[in-house]
């Protein structure tokens, strides 16, 4: 059975702690959102326990009449406990060094190994179709995992909403949000 992941970077939010939430725009994304699902086979949603990841797919699974599972493991990456101004250099640097650790943050590597167990509860679970919502540090982490040329520069290029098709076992990796 081919098994297929669509990671969701969740809509626009007012801010980055994580009970933040969606902004009007990212509420109207969320719709597009489910819009965008409506004609697809989806038969699990596991999200970020971060209140935008939530709020951007709950229309997705009121429409598609499924649950939502909320997962730790899909929470963005803390790359510091302390305010960085240079964090975008840092953060490039991570992209290239997997173990490079910053104070009271996590790798690169650590949260890659997060990502892990919930991508093989999917591999041995009998669902063809899952959708992870996540962040966007985290979202580019993951398609390393399936593709080591992913990294800092595709994390730039993300959009809030985004979504890439990831078929599990062929490795094929799509952007497919426009």
């Amino acid at each position: 059975m081919e098994q297929v992941i669509y990671l969701v970077r969740h809509c626009k939010a007012t801010g980055q702690d994580p009970d933040c939430e969606l902004t009007s725009q990212g509420y109207e994304q969320s719709q597009q959102l489910a819009s965008f699902f409506e004609t697809i086979e989806v038969d699990q949603i596991i999200t970020s326990p971060y209140t935008r990841a939530v709020q951007s797919i709950l229309p997705t699974a009121e429409q598609k009449n499924l649950d939502i599972y909320v997962h730790d493991g899909l929470k963005e990456r803390d790359l510091s406990n302390k305010k960085l101004e240079n964090w975008m250099e840092l953060l490039e640097a991570s992209f290239r060094d997997l173990h490079m650790k910053l104070s009271g943050g996590e790798s690169s590597y650590e949260a890659m190994q997060r990502f892990l167990p919930i991508l093989e509860a999917i591999k041995l679970g009998r669902v063809k179709s899952t959708i992870l919502v996540t962040h966007g540090n985290l979202m580019t982490l993951m398609l390393n995992h399936f593709d080591r040329q992913y990294g800092f520069e595709d994390w730039k290029s993300l959009s809030n909403p985004d979504v890439y098709k990831v078929t599990i076992g062929s490795g094929l990796i799509e952007r497919i949000w426009q």
